[in-house]
């Protein structure tokens, strides 16, 4: 019973603003669904995802629980087997742009003003490039290397991590407690470990989170376009490009891996926008 000594909890108090910062269970567990389904699925496949086991574009049966593909392999099994290449992938691309930007970023801010703007000037050039086009290239130039579409995802995105980081750093370093430790002797070393990185965290992580979705979509895309790990290797992104043909004939071979992208996507989407929004507020 609520008594003159017990205050009541009004609605716009911190502790309820703070369950509502939290992303939604939904969401969450849908997110963990699509991750562990890509990553631990060519453990459960039933089939191998290279073998021709039945006639092409078959309905789904008992044996095909989702049809065969346009050589008769089973969707299933390619489904299982399709997506641990695309999350890993984007994963290395963004921890690599990440890291760079990280160092790129900090960096410029610890240095010299003429020095600092140099440095991004030069990460620009590689802004001004058209996503698509650097995963093209370096795709195009080393086939059937998975390590070149990483390498091409984070030279891609890192660019937009050094601008945002750098700009965090600058704020950091012009606060007034960055000003008293360096007062007080302070080295640029100490500054940067006690001060700058644990400061620029929140901000680095929201940063990191975006990054992996522009990485899906990225490595995504090059798997649609036949680039990166070759051969018959199953992969979402290159069996919606090879089943498309098939579409009147059957619609799962490739709907299928289309849905579980889209899905993929808009669930790291949406975490990422909710985690900026949750740093936003703190900072706040």
């Amino acid at each position: 019973m609520t008594t003159a000594l017990t205050p009541r909890r009004r609605p716009g108090t911190p502790a309820r603003r703070s369950a509502r910062r939290r992303p939604p269970l939904l969401l969450c567990a849908a997110t963990l669904l699509v991750v562990l389904l890509a990553l631990l699925g060519p453990l459960v496949s039933p089939h191998s995802p290279t073998a021709q086991l039945a006639a092409p574009f078959q309905q789904p049966d008992g044996a095909f629980p989702l049809g065969t593909d346009v050589l008769g392999r089973d969707v299933a099994s390619r489904v299982l087997g399709g997506g641990r290449t695309i999350v890993l992938t984007a994963l290395a691309g963004t921890a690599v742009a990440g890291a760079v930007g990280m160092t790129a970023g900090v960096l410029a801010a610890m240095v010299s003003r003429r020095l600092g703007d140099l440095l991004v000037r030069c990460v620009d050039a590689l802004a001004v490039l058209p996503p698509l086009l650097v995963v093209l290239v370096l795709a195009a130039g080393f086939p059937g290397s998975g390590a070149a579409v990483v390498a091409a995802v984070a030279l891609a995105t890192a660019p937009f991590s050094t601008r945002v980081l750098r700009a965090a750093a600058d704020t950091v370093l012009a606060s007034g407690y960055v000003e008293a430790a360096r007062a007080r002797g302070d080295t640029r070393r100490a500054v940067l470990r006690h001060d700058v990185l644990p400061n620029i965290a929140g901000p680095a992580l929201v940063d990191t989170a975006l990054r992996l979705v522009a990485s899906l979509h990225l490595t995504a895309t090059a798997g649609f376009l036949g680039l990166g790990r070759g051969g018959a290797a199953p992969d979402w992104g290159r069996m919606v490009s090879e089943n498309v043909p098939g579409a009147t004939l059957a619609a799962t071979p490739f709907l299928a891996p289309a849905l579980l992208l889209v899905l993929l996507s808009v669930c790291v989407g949406l975490l990422a926008g909710r985690l900026a929004d949750t740093v936003g507020r703190g900072a706040a």
